[in-house]
């Protein structure tokens, strides 16, 4: 999309307010393209590929890892962008960097090391993807993290709106770079999180149908889910039940986004912006459902929490899963010295509040595999170190 084309109060490659260590220009690239392909360079993001949401890595190569969900948002964020006059690279950017703090074992590993890190402030994946791109990624020469643009910063760490109260992490660098943490963020990172919201339920039916915790008829039930089941099934009969699914869930993407874009339309003419920093100051978000969408979305919520959830199966996975992130991190935290060299020599003392830091941040970079393998050579003597 071309300057002219952006709406007046999307976010101006043009105006960023830059970085925090100075770079030299000269880049073809937009600042939120080269933000994009920093992200998509890391580490980090490469072992999203072998990170779960709700089924660990083993039990099946067609479940979603962490690295197509985050692919997936960053698509629907893209076209939500476009239709908004928004700028599409700093929405993309945002949508594939929004899980990046995630620990292995989905949100059993992060109630874990949660739970673990409940004295010294305690765990949050959102404040970890910040630390992600601002301190842990050591690949450049001249700065640690990634040097992100303001823009981007801003969009982590308060995409689900302001915050008053952040974590630990968040209100420290927010010391070192003013993030403006008590204003809503811009346009383009509420498109992130609203199409992270659109992915992660749609996509849950998709993978809860296909591992037969639940069937699409059952989720047909849920009037969201059941008028575009009804829709798929009048214009295609015959189709196998696979594609049927595949074509619901397309069905309520699409009306998903087509809600969410009409809402934004009307909360943005009712508010008649000027300037990124007018959406930045509004007192609630532009990009949002609909309350008839909100509603039914959480209907779909509610359906998930008991139907996959919570389902045995899934709580089997979830408590194993708990289980070793809790023990790496009290085999680590006491005995850093098992950490490998580079994590042990920032660890400190045994059982000390910045050798707790260091063990979650070990961890939490974990993918499931590496994470399994690792409790297996902390605990079997018959395995070597």
């Amino acid at each position: 999309m071309s300057p002219e084309d952006r709406a007046p109060w999307a976010v101006k490659p043009e105006t960023s307010r830059g970085r925090l260590h100075r770079e030299p220009g000269g880049d073809a690239r937009s600042p939120y393209q080269r933000d994009r392909d920093r992200i998509i360079h890391s580490h980090a993001f490469r072992r999203l590929q072998y990170k779960t949401q709700v089924f660990v890595f083993h039990e099946g190569d067609y479940f979603r890892t962490r690295l197509t969900h985050s692919i997936e948002v960053a698509q629907i964020a893209r076209s939500i962008a476009r239709r908004l006059r928004l700028d599409e690279d700093l929405a993309e950017a945002l949508a594939l960097a929004h899980d990046l703090g995630h620990p292995p074992f989905g949100h059993a590993g992060e109630e874990a090391l949660d739970s673990q890190m409940r004295p010294y402030g305690g765990f949050d994946h959102n404040a970890q993807s910040l630390k992600v791109v601002t301190l842990l990624e050591h690949r450049y020469a001249e700065f640690d993290g990634l040097n992100l643009t303001w823009e981007t910063l801003e969009g982590l760490a308060k995409h689900n709106g302001p915050l008053r109260r952040p974590s630990p992490y968040i209100a420290e660098y927010d010391r070192r770079h003013p993030l403006e943490l008590t204003s809503h963020a811009s346009a383009e990172a509420q498109v992130a999180a609203l199409s992270d919201d659109i992915a992660y339920n749609n996509h849950d039916l998709d993978d809860g149908i296909r591992a037969g915790l639940f069937t699409l008829e059952e989720a047909a039930a849920l009037p969201l889910i059941g008028a575009a089941f009804e829709q798929a099934r009048q214009r295609h009969p015959n189709l196998p039940a696979d594609r049927m699914v595949a074509e619901t869930v397309r069905r309520v993407i699409n009306v998903m986004v087509n809600d969410v874009v009409a809402e934004a339309e009307r909360r943005i003419a009712a508010l008649n912006p000027r300037s990124a920093d007018d959406i930045r100051a509004a007192d609630q978000p532009v990009i949002a459902f609909s309350q008839r969408m909100m509603e039914a979305n959480l209907a779909v919520r509610d359906f998930l929490f008991h139907r996959m959830y919570r389902h045995w199966r899934v709580n089997r996975a979830m408590q194993k899963s708990k289980r070793v992130s809790q023990i790496l991190f009290q085999l680590l935290h006491g005995g850093p010295q098992m950490l490998p060299d580079g994590w042990r020599a920032r660890a400190g003392e045994a059982g000390s509040a910045a050798c707790a830091l260091v063990v979650c941040d070990y961890i939490a970079g974990m993918t499931d595999r590496y994470a399994l393998e690792e409790h297996r050579r902390l605990t079997d003597p018959n395995i070597p170190g």
